[in-house]
């Protein structure tokens, strides 16, 4: 009789966790079947190989894996690069970055108040298309780089100003179809095209501008915010998840706790309180 040791736990554990990751990210890409379907494959293969030992059978399956991995890889490209960004993105890696930007010098007073203004401006134009029902789409950029994403759109610079965000997305307007991509406090592009999510979970009174919202969230680490034409609802993509049906104070707490800068500068007015304090 074989021996149950630590090391069978860890490797029974270690799979575990694996195959649960890839059914999470198989399930937002909306190929929940297409995973099932692998996995019956393999443990047919595994018991005509392993179990009762066909060799004939056997030989079949093991060149149809041969193939079948290559195919995989193309087919599921997109997931593939998102599982390596999702491991990457550790909280390990997000703490060597912070402890990097430490040693660096901080920001100074001046851009913390501007970064809460330009937040501030930003709630206030979603606060004003959302009650005129106004469609719009805003993608803050967080730590991806999405300059080809930029690039689609009318590529410019301005300050988040409160009437520029509703002349962008007013209704004659030639950019109010597209998305506005914000980097840095700043915009940096209008009218861009968004990745449309194929998640078959999104309710479908939800339109389009809410699938590329959740497109964008699910393969860029990037807050999306919607205000809906139909009903002028502001929601929220973020981290392939909804917040839906928010309020304009809603919007300005969620934006100031999940934007990268604009943690940063939280930070940074804590810090500077503590040693006033101090």
């Amino acid at each position: 009789m074989l021996a149950f040791g630590i090391k069978d736990l860890i490797d029974i554990l270690l799979v575990a966790i694996l195959m649960y990751t890839l059914f999470k990210i198989m399930k937002a890409s909306g190929g929940t079947k297409v995973f099932i379907g692998i996995m019956v494959f393999i443990t047919i293969w595994f018991l005509v190989s392993n179990v009762f030992r066909l060799p004939m059978t056997g030989a079949i399956f093991d060149n149809i894996v041969k193939v079948g991995i290559l195919a995989l890889v193309v087919l599921f490209q997109g997931e593939i690069r998102k599982f390596f960004f999702n491991l990457g993105s550790t909280k390990l890696l997000g703490f060597l970055k912070r402890f990097s930007s430490f040693l660096q010098e901080q920001d100074d007073e001046e851009k913390a108040q501007k970064a809460s203004a330009q937040v501030v401006n930003l709630v206030n134009a979603c606060r004003h298309m959302s009650a005129g029902k106004v469609g719009a789409l805003i993608v803050i950029e967080r730590d991806d780089n999405i300059q080809h994403l930029i690039d689609t759109g009318d590529v410019f610079r301005a300050d988040i100003n409160t009437r520029l965000v509703e002349n962008i997305f007013f209704k004659n307007s030639p950019l109010h179809d597209g998305a506005m991509i914000i980097r840095d406090h700043e915009i940096a592009a209008a009218g861009c095209i968004l990745p449309v999510s194929n998640n078959e979970e999104i309710p479908r009174h939800l339109g389009l501008r809410h699938r590329a919202a959740m497109g964008m969230s699910e393969k860029y680490d990037s807050l999306v915010i919607i205000v809906s034409e139909e009903t002028g609802n502001i929601s929220v993509a973020f981290k392939g998840k909804y917040m839906l049906n928010l309020s304009p104070e809603e919007l300005q707490r969620v934006i100031m706790e999940n934007v990268h800068v604009a943690r940063q500068t939280k930070n940074m007015k804590t810090e500077t309180n503590t040693g006033q304090n101090g």
